[in-house]
């Protein structure tokens, strides 16, 4: 299926980085992440890379969210944007800059 490039300008993807990863209870494979925007402050995301990733090792590491999407809940817990990951057979791998770049930053 393909969009018009009006409907993918309309996606806002940006650089965020992680400051706490904790498990989410009673799941096996989503974990609760609160990210830094910079300027635009911190958000709270439940991503499901719990499976391939340890909390401790996510500390500081910069990933690439969808940071316009309404909020949803997930295991009673809002989650405020969307992390973007390859799906691979060893599980999710996250997205992120080969640079450290400003948190916020617009991916364009």
């Amino acid at each position: 299926m393909t969009i018009p490039f009006s409907h993918f300008a309309e996606i806002e993807l940006r650089v965020a980085i992680i400051q706490t990863a904790e498990r989410v209870d009673g799941s096996d494979k989503l974990l609760r992440l609160c990210v830094s925007l910079g300027d635009e402050g911190e958000r709270q995301i439940i991503a499901g890379i719990g499976k391939r990733y340890t909390p401790e090792i996510l500390i500081g590491r910069q990933i690439v969210i969808v940071a316009n999407l309404l909020p949803r809940v997930l295991m009673g817990l809002e989650s405020q944007g969307m992390l973007l990951a390859a799906d691979t057979p060893d599980g999710p791998v996250f997205l992120g800059p080969d640079t450290a770049v400003a948190a916020g930053a617009k991916i364009k």
